[in-house]
């Protein structure tokens, strides 16, 4: 049987047709093979594998030649909060790492033509020498405070770096505000004005992993959340020997008071912002300094008293009616009529606002709960971020 060939034409077009083959596809010789592009390169800080890591430096996931398109860290069981860059190649942790912890993570990334790499790694922060912890958090969690409330942490010990540690503060609710250094083991919030009425408010220490001082790493976070009440505020001028409680803006109580006699600095009521720190029904009162049978000693159960003060200052029942709209005749408290004093007592919550004019003597910031005596910059003064923007990430969310 004959071989078949061609038809003369198509002989005619075969070099045209295997030279466009060759144009379409240059790897023709080496069977069309088709050529993929290198897998992203994926890199994680700490390293998998480390041991000892010291928690304060994060978690870092970064992609070399691609973006990241899934990073989960776990601390334990618990899922590690993170965000990418804009770019999508780094992946950085919120806070710092708990101490003495193992980490688990999985980073997927993807790159040109879809070429996808996945990395699981895993690695141990160290156990420090020595820690630190919330000792206590005012107010409480799930209080309900008036709108002068301060937020004020106490730590277990020292802190060296307060900028490290106020960094790692997070409050979140409807005002302005800053954090404010009272000493080594303690950091005040207020907020630039009156917390709003029914704002709810969300205080988060991440501490954890935070290097408080050499040696020295947060042990545990801590979160705090309460409501803010209905605006009171109370004024009390000691000259007219009267107090107006306003509730919203509106008065609810004219009260006649008795205020301190003024015949010593400690018989005479501090003007300034006071704020009611707490209450009791009752008191029990003790002239300080004094023992029994000294002149000007007392030692009484005082009711329906509310503190504004910790130099022993109350707004409290006695039945001196004389002198209440009258005089000062105190030991330095201001003393009401018993019923207005338990309306008072029944409706003060702690942070509600008391502002005494009048007097000689002034509330020192830092006498109980005084820190509105402060102006804005000079609250701002005791951040330990000042330079750093001081409201961050402390500010209204």
């Amino acid at each position: 049987m004959k071989p078949r060939t061609l038809p003369p034409a198509a002989r005619a077009l075969l070099p045209g047709l295997l030279a466009a083959l060759l144009v379409a596809c240059p790897a023709l010789a080496a069977g069309c093979a088709v050529r993929v592009p290198p897998a992203p390169r994926i890199t994680m800080s700490p390293a998998s594998g480390a041991a000892a890591v010291p928690p304060d430096a994060g978690l870092v996931v970064r992609a070399e030649g691609g973006r990241l398109t899934s990073v989960l860290a776990f601390a334990g069981r618990d899922p590690v909060p993170g965000a990418f860059d804009p770019a999508h190649t780094v992946w950085r942790s919120s806070w710092t790492l708990r101490p003495g912890t193992q980490y688990v993570v999985n980073a997927v990334a993807t790159g040109p033509q879809s070429v996808t790499a996945q990395v699981a790694g895993r690695f141990r922060t160290l156990t420090p020498r020595h820690e630190l912890a919330v000792a206590s958090v005012v107010p409480s969690d799930g209080e309900t405070v008036g709108v002068g409330m301060p937020v004020i942490v106490t730590f277990t010990g020292p802190v060296e770096d307060r900028a490290a540690v106020e960094r790692a503060l997070e409050v979140r609710g409807p005002a302005e505000g800053a954090w404010h250094w009272a000493s080594s083991t303690q950091v005040v919030y207020r907020p630039r004005k009156w917390w709003p009425a029914g704002g709810e408010v969300r205080v988060t220490a991440h501490l954890a992993g935070v290097r408080a001082a050499p040696g020295t790493y947060g042990s545990a976070d801590r979160t705090v959340a309460f409501t803010v009440g209905r605006a009171m505020v109370s004024t009390v001028d000691t000259r007219t020997h009267q107090m107006v409680v306003r509730q919203d803006g509106k008065p609810a109580q004219h009260i006649p008071i008795s205020a301190g006699r003024a015949t010593t600095r400690e018989y005479t009521t501090t003007s300034g912002i006071h704020l009611t720190m707490d209450k009791g029904n009752p008191v029990r009162m003790v002239s300080p300094g004094r023992r029994k049978g000294d002149p000007g000693y007392y030692d009484k159960l005082i009711d329906y008293a509310v503190r504004i003060s910790n130099s022993g200052e109350y707004v409290h029942a006695l039945d001196n009616v004389w002198a209440q709209g009258r005089a000062n005749v105190s030991h330095g408290c201001v003393n009401v009529r018993p019923d207005q004093a338990r309306w008072f007592y029944d409706h003060a919550l702690r942070g509600d606002p008391v502002i005494v004019t009048g007097t000689t003597r002034e509330l020192e910031w830092n006498n109980g709960w005084g820190y509105w005596q402060l102006s804005w910059p000079r609250w701002l003064a005791g951040s330990a971020l000042r330079h750093e923007g001081a409201t961050t990430p402390s500010a209204a969310s």
